[in-house]
């Protein structure tokens, strides 16, 4: 598997990450995933902009990925994955220096890091719907920054496997936020509700294009808070993200969604959704 590694491409396995990085010792990094559909990548554009944001936003010495969209075009093709269905990992770190919680020295280039590999979608999940549970969001304060400190989605997200879920979903202060690695939608007396964009939500390209879809196909949609009240009474609940697309909640802990399968709103988004993608 040839990988792209500060600059180089180089075979995985020829990769060492130093001891010394801040993404291994404070998880100090950010990272985007971008799906590639028949080696088209799904919105590049708008995840490196996320990247640069992030970037930005954590002061981070390097602003500037736009090379990022041909090394992943590049890796596709030396990979083999120019057919079908893949995803395209990017990391980047503050860096290698001595271990200090201050930032290390102004020029300390970071560490830039890329990969492909096969997706295998589950359109089993997409057509029948899966399981959710919920939990308190006790993540830091700007989740809106796509960092790889993980541990309470690593957490939450085991918690969800160990009950026969697919997802956890997050609520703070009696909120809908989102979920372990999905933005989170509900339909609410027939309007498709999703929480606003803040600090608290992760600003989804997947979510941004479902919106934009609903509104192209006159679909009635609301970005405001969302109870849990609201949330426990939705008729339609879907997670959505780069690799779940648009997949129906169907039962919450013990509780059925609407009938148990997936709803009429649900369904024109993914047919929506497929057009865009295929």
């Amino acid at each position: 598997m040839l990988c792209y590694w500060n600059g180089q491409f180089v075979p995985k396995e020829a990769i060492a990450v130093s001891p010394d990085d801040r993404g291994f010792l404070f998880a100090d990094g950010l990272y985007e995933v971008v799906r590639a559909y028949e080696g088209r990548f799904f919105r590049m554009a708008e995840h490196l902009t996320r990247l640069t944001d992030g970037a930005s936003a954590i002061r981070l010495d390097r602003t500037d990925f736009a090379e990022l969209e041909a090394v992943g075009e590049r890796l596709l093709n030396e990979n083999g994955l120019e057919s079908g269905d893949a995803t395209f990992y990017i990391q980047v770190t503050r860096g290698v220096a001595a271990r200090t919680h201050a930032f290390p020295p102004a020029g300390t280039p970071p560490t830039v890091f890329a990969t492909v590999k096969r997706f295998t979608p589950t359109p089993s999940k997409q057509d029948h719907g899966v399981k959710a549970i919920t939990l308190p969001d006790e993540r830091w304060l700007h989740c809106s920054i796509k960092t790889t400190a993980l541990t309470w989605n690593v957490l939450s997200n085991q918690r969800a496997k160990e009950a026969g879920a697919e997802e956890a979903v997050f609520f703070r202060n009696g909120h809908l936020t989102e979920g372990t690695h999905t933005n989170v939608m509900a339909v609410v007396d027939g309007v498709l509700v999703t929480p606003p964009l803040n600090n608290l939500i992760l600003p989804g390209v997947t979510r941004k294009a479902v919106l934009e879809l609903a509104a192209a196909d006159g679909i009635d949609f609301a970005e405001r808070n969302l109870t849990r009240e609201e949330f426990d009474d939705a008729s339609e609940i879907v997670i959505i993200g780069t690799t779940m697309e648009i997949t129906p909640v169907i039962e919450v802990e013990d509780r059925l969604v609407g009938i148990g399968e997936p709803g009429p709103v649900t369904r024109r988004l993914q047919s929506l959704f497929r057009q865009l993608t295929r």
